[in-house]
């Protein structure tokens, strides 16, 4: 069944306008009484095409229950700017996992530094990544991906969730040993190609992130994030 997204929805008069609108109409050619999924900050709506025109579709809402694909927890990850295109990637798998946001760490090993007019226009292409994995996967919301933030910023808004921890390659505790059990915000911070520094890891540590050491295979910095968010979902029962 289709999936649309919207912010929010207008139970007395439930409609989809827009480009969506078209989609619908004009490459999907469907008809009243045909039924698709409004998807709602993580709820799913069932509806059926109450009418169509070039601009706006009506629906008639026939039940509603939360997304059944959508994670128990909610998990940031912060991720520092790796160069070329593997962003994107990282963007779409971590999305298919259910990653709830994405965003990109400054770092001082990181060898792709764009400025903040050149990262504006990439942000653009990496939501509608998110967006198209999110519709692929059967999510019930568009995870974000954030402007990109310094390391302060970013162990700060970590130590506002019930969970954080850091991937670092020297050494740290094992996924195991980390303590999950009745946490529902969860942060992630992982390196770009060449890891952290070490003074940086040490902030990172005395600010009161754990470090996370995954052993002795070295990972890229494109499959590090995704093998450890697929372990967090499996530790909290989300795989």
């Amino acid at each position: 069944m289709p999936r649309f997204f919207l912010e929010e929805i207008d139970r007395t008069c439930p409609k989809i306008t827009g480009s969506d609108a078209n989609h619908i109409g004009r490459s999907l050619r469907m008809k009243p009484g045909e039924n698709l999924t409004v998807c709602v900050r993580g709820t799913d709506y069932k509806c059926e095409i109450a009418s169509i025109t070039p601009e706006e579709v009506f629906l008639n809402i026939l039940s509603s229950e939360p997304c059944a694909a959508e994670p128990s927890i909610r998990l940031t990850l912060f991720q520092a700017m790796p160069k070329s295109d593997k962003l994107e990637q990282i963007v779409q798998k971590s999305v298919e996992l259910g990653v709830s946001e994405i965003v990109p760490v400054i770092t001082r090993r990181c060898i792709s530094r764009p400025s903040e007019k050149d990262f504006s226009k990439k942000l653009e292409r990496y939501n509608k990544i998110a967006l198209s994995a999110a519709k692929q996967s059967g999510r019930g919301m568009i995870p974000r991906v954030a402007p990109a933030v310094d390391l302060d910023t970013a162990i700060e808004r970590m130590l506002e969730t019930d969970c954080p921890a850091m991937l670092y390659e020297a050494g740290g505790i094992r996924f195991s040993q980390l303590e999950t059990e009745g946490k529902k915000t969860f942060s992630l911070l992982v390196g770009s190609e060449g890891g952290f520094d070490p003074e940086e890891a040490q902030r990172a540590s005395n600010a009161g992130i754990p470090s996370i050491w995954l052993g002795e295979r070295i990972l890229r910095c494109e499959t590090a994030p995704l093998a450890a968010a697929a372990i967090i979902m499996y530790l909290t029962k989300n795989l």
